[in-house]
């Protein structure tokens, strides 16, 4: 997933913003939905984007706390996954050298 955020711990990233990916990785059992075909037997992937979009538009300082919010988010509203992660991605970040991402994962297990 592609945002353009205002996350991090200087002034002009929060004004001018930066580009952000996040990445999810959900596992779950999925044998009814392999026959069944119906979206009732599984996770709406919409609904999961919704939700990582609404917190991605929260300013936070770091990575870490915006990961952990998509986590907390994640794991209230879909209780179904067995365990998932999530990486939040920062495009060159300010960091005194050629850097082209930073990043950080977080893992739930249920």
């Amino acid at each position: 997933m592609r945002f353009w955020a205002h996350h991090g711990c200087l002034e002009h990233e929060r004004k001018e913003g930066n580009l952000f990916m996040v990445d999810f990785r959900g596992e779950l059992d999925l044998r009814t939905v392999a026959s069944s075909d119906s979206l009732e037997d599984t996770v709406n992937y919409g609904e999961i984007y919704a939700a990582v979009k609404a917190e991605m538009e929260i300013p936070s300082d770091l990575l870490e706390h915006v990961a952990g919010r998509i986590v907390g988010i994640i794991a209230g509203k879909f209780p179904q996954f067995r365990s998932f992660s999530v990486r939040v991605s920062k495009r060159r970040p300010p960091v005194g050298g050629a850097v082209q991402w930073s990043r950080v994962t977080l893992y739930h297990n249920a």
